[in-house]
């Protein structure tokens, strides 16, 4: 793998990035959102990986407000946005933009809604008409369907530093924290109907002992209780197969290493015994193949730019070498595969944020994307 700073031109971003989001549609990376060192941004930035030409389109319909540590999911060319916010303002809603005809759309609330501070459910409505209130559906939302001008069942409470995947016709939400405290709940956001639902999920039997576990740094190996995650954000989760993975993250006091295995099909949590383990917040993690290369972020003590690379095959962290300039020292920062290169979009270092953009070419790791034929076996 080898390091080198993109050589950028276009309408290059006027503004720092950190807390933004990437998503990739074809060969176009779509930026939404992050905060400078002054303010917190709401427009949209391109980035085509191919030629490495900035572009600063202009979209309509329901603008979102300035956003940062949102989600943002792609779901045929459609960028579903959750949570997130600026300063002491925290969301709870859904902003869908239609990469195609670069449009906004926010559905309305109408469901049980919580209270953002004690995660209560303050309010309800009816489901939608036919549903008798209820839904289990698993259907996608395809291009040319429109989106529900709705959105039904019990609303998660506002959130950021979440995160989301996308599985069998649905968003998976975990996580995240509401400015009072750190969360650890499963959600789920029907596309096709528009319709929350909040999964109960379950640890796994483990041999792991309740010493173990523990919730406060006081000599325990796991974040975890009764086989749970504890309270996290600024994790990172990727989908692979079946499995939602969970990596690091913070309860705004300790700096977690262990990595979280949530099976979509069964709802049961797996802990990963790893012989060898990295604390990691605010960091990235971009599945290549049969590997996550987890990338930058804060280890508890200080922010770092190495790679590390977990074999989703053995379930293990590999050494691999790099070359070349990587970036600085930074978490907050997005990143993406695309075209066998590695793409790492701004960032921040504790002091100063970032608009610069990295590759790390795979070079004789090349292949590594084309690998697809295998399972994580936890």
């Amino acid at each position: 793998m080898y390091w080198s700073r993109a050589p950028v031109y276009g309408a290059c971003p006027t503004r720092t990035m950190r807390g933004h989001t990437v998503t990739l549609v074809d060969s176009t990376a779509w930026v939404f959102g992050g905060c400078d060192d002054k303010e917190t941004a709401r427009d949209i930035y391109c980035f085509d990986v191919e030629t490495m030409q900035w572009s600063h389109p202009i979209t309509n319909g329901d603008l979102p407000p300035p956003s940062r540590a949102h989600t943002a999911t792609l779901v045929d060319r459609k960028i579903y946005v959750f949570g997130g916010g600026q300063a002491a303002s925290y969301s709870d809603s859904v902003y869908v933009l239609d990469t195609v005809t670069r449009k906004w759309t926010k559905p309305i609330i109408s469901g049980a809604i919580r209270d953002p501070n004690t995660g209560e459910v303050i309010g309800s409505a009816p489901g939608p008409p036919g549903s008798g209130g209820s839904n289990h559906g698993n259907g996608t939302n395809s291009r040319s369907s429109p989106i529900s001008s709705t959105v039904y069942g019990e609303i998660p409470a506002p959130r950021r530093a979440h995160t989301a995947v996308y599985y069998n016709g649905k968003i998976w939400m975990f996580g995240g924290g509401n400015g009072m405290m750190a969360l650890n709940d499963v959600w789920t956001l029907d596309v096709s109907k528009m319709i929350w639902e909040r999964m109960n999920v379950r640890g796994r039997d483990s041999a792991l002992s309740p010493e173990d576990y523990h919730d406060g740094g006081k000599g325990g190996r796991y974040h975890g209780l009764g086989g749970i995650p504890s309270p996290r954000g600024y994790h990172t989760a990727n989908l692979v197969g079946n499995m939602m993975i969970i990596v690091g993250g913070s309860d705004g006091k300790d700096c977690f290493a262990e990595i979280w295995c949530l099976n979509l099909d069964t709802l049961e949590w797996t802990l990963l015994d790893l012989p060898e383990s990295h604390k990691r917040l605010s960091h990235t993690s971009t599945q290549v193949g049969s590997y996550l290369f987890i990338q930058g972020g804060h280890n508890g003590g200080e922010y770092i730019n190495d790679i590390r690379f977990f074999n989703l095959v053995n379930l293990q962290y590999e050494p691999r070498p790099t070359a070349g300039i990587p970036p600085s020292p930074r978490g907050y920062h997005s990143a993406i595969l695309a075209d066998s290169r590695l793409w790492v979009f701004g960032g921040y270092n504790g002091s100063q944020a970032y608009d610069d953009v990295f590759i790390a070419d795979l070079a004789g790791g090349s292949y590594l994307p084309q690998v697809t034929s295998f399972s994580v076996e936890v």
